[in-house]
């Protein structure tokens, strides 16, 4: 991944197609002040043997905290599946990282990977992200980038953004929830369901800061 500045930005704009413009337009819609967004792109596409299967990653200011939008899991440029309501696998993630002295250009970075990550296990296990699941590997260490936080895993949800509706077909945007490994293993025994522990936690920020809430 490789961070674009402005100019390269609107460069890009050049070669966007219509899959890509429907999302971008979806949260410049959302951020009017936000035309020229970060953005990570991919070096080599995972198409060309790179690593990376997103094509690119959106980051918005959204004052408390830093939104992520996700570029790849759809069709982006040309309708190439057969599944006529769905833009390929049918969503996008975002996540909203929560702003804190420690969340600097490298924690960024981090998201980005983490992100990639995931997107590497849909497309190898081609097992679309759906809301209310939970993701929980057993990891201990936090997710940040010196491990320190709480926040090991993720629960979805949908992202207010919602479904919209692209000439390639649908695509829900789906949110992820950081929670703690404590959290994640009551979702796991059935303790909480997703949707509680959602509710419980009362907004839907992934904040490195935070502490369990059960």
């Amino acid at each position: 991944m490789y961070l674009l500045y402005k100019e390269e930005i609107r460069m890009a704009k050049k070669k966007e197609k219509e899959g890509w413009d429907y999302i971008t337009d979806t949260f410049e819609k959302i951020y009017l002040d936000q035309k020229e967004p970060l953005h990570y792109g991919t070096i080599i596409s995972w198409q060309l043997g790179g690593e990376d299967p997103l094509e690119g990653i959106s980051i918005y200011d959204g004052g408390d905290y830093w939104h992520f939008i996700t570029y790849g899991f759809s069709e982006l440029y040309e309708k190439e599946s057969e599944n006529k309501e769905y833009s390929g696998y049918g969503f996008e993630l975002t996540v909203k990282l929560k702003k804190s002295p420690a969340v600097n250009e490298d924690e960024l970075n981090c998201m980005a990977g983490i992100l990639q990550a995931l997107a590497r296990y849909v497309f190898e296990s081609d097992a679309p992200f759906l809301p209310y699941q939970y993701i929980y590997t057993g990891q201990e260490n936090g997710m940040d980038r010196e491990g320190k936080s709480k926040i090991t895993g993720f629960a979805t949800m949908p992202d207010p953004a919602g479904t919209i509706h692209t000439p390639n077909g649908k695509i829900q945007f789906i949110q992820l929830v950081g929670l703690t490994d404590k959290e994640l293993k009551a979702i796991n025994n059935k303790e909480y369901t997703v949707e509680h522990m959602l509710e419980k936690m009362g907004n839907s920020l992934t904040d490195y800061t935070r502490r369990d809430i059960i």
